[in-house]
């Protein structure tokens, strides 16, 4: 039979391509990585990998194994719900990975409810951005993770995770009260991204979801934003656009309250957003647990969804 933990190492190099890389995610040495995967290859008797010097690629043999690595694990997963669902309730600890500006109005909650209706349940939250939450969730540090994915941005589903939507998030243009574009848009419906071509932007870094959304956004309405100042945290960008006028999109989430001077203004379609889902893995969501936190946090969205989506300062 074969080991699956050797599988699931087959898995990882296949989508993070090195040997270090899979060493680094799961905290051992290379070396420890490359004997488990030879080991591997005994017990199937076929060549997985194509050595090259210190590199290494997947033969065809080895990409079929690691893909069906994934619905092994699910299966093991659901299994694993089962055998919880016989034990009849939520108990011991309970990880939940979730993005900054998505802990106040959701994490902070979601703990309070589950703890009181499922007082056998400990729940631990971990602050986490989408691309560090799924990888713990996918390696078991986590059992269930709050997540976004911007519209606008063709973001694949991640795999071996199911998600569910929470919550719709729009970005909304935020900018000092006695900019023309403001004034215009008072009482005049949501505002055209376009009319803030001509002013300084601040936007998060290189790299990140946020930017890319932000910058697709602007050239689908025709032009390329002036950016003054680039920052990953909410708050700091609030401040930085009250007192140098500059503007910036930000997510209605991370909005509790704006800076004096400053006007949130919603966007004309087509509007960036984000969608807020909950990602468990595939085959898990039958455990008593992890149901009980789909429940509860569907509960605390609503109350969100009730009241606006009004949320804290954070991270891009």
């Amino acid at each position: 039979m074969l080991d699956i933990r050797r599988l699931v190492l087959l898995r990882d190099l296949a989508e993070h391509g090195t040997v270090t890389a899979v060493a680094e995610l799961h905290r051992v040495t290379a070396s420890a990585v490359s004997q488990q995967l030879k080991q591997l290859e005994a017990e199937t008797g076929v060549r997985l990998l194509d050595r090259d010097g210190r590199s290494v690629r997947l033969t065809a043999a080895g990409h079929a194994l690691a893909a069906d690595t994934e619905p092994v694990l699910a299966a093991l997963e659901q299994a694993r719900a089962r055998m919880s669902a016989l034990a009849g309730r939520a108990a011991g600890p309970f990880r939940v990975a979730c993005f900054t500006s998505a802990l106040a109005p959701l994490a902070a909650p979601l703990s309070a409810l589950l703890e009181h209706d499922h007082p056998e349940l400990r729940v631990h939250i971990t602050e986490a951005e989408p691309e560090a939450s799924l990888p713990l969730l996918r390696h078991r540090r986590t059992d269930l993770a709050v997540i976004y994915r911007y519209t606008n941005l063709a973001t694949p589903d991640p795999v071996g995770i199911e998600t569910r939507p929470l919550l719709h998030d729009p970005l909304l243009a935020v900018l000092h009260a006695d900019h023309p574009a403001a004034r215009a848009a008072v009482g005049g419906g949501p505002m055209p991204l376009a009319a803030l071509a001509g002013t300084p932007w601040i936007t998060a870094a290189e790299g990140t979801a946020c930017r890319e959304a932000v910058l697709h956004a602007c050239r689908a309405a025709g032009f390329g934003p002036q950016i003054r100042h680039v920052c990953t945290d909410f708050a700091a960008m609030l401040a930085l656009a009250a007192v140098g006028g500059q503007v910036a999109l930000v997510p209605r989430l991370a909005l509790a309250a704006l800076p004096p001077g400053l006007v949130a203004r919603p966007l004309a379609d087509p509007a960036p957003a984000r969608t807020v889902e909950v990602a468990v893995r595939r085959g898990s969501a039958g455990e008593p647990a992890v149901a009980a936190c789909l429940t509860a946090l569907e509960l605390v969205a609503g109350a969100v969804r009730s009241d606006g989506g009004a949320g804290a300062g954070g991270d891009y």
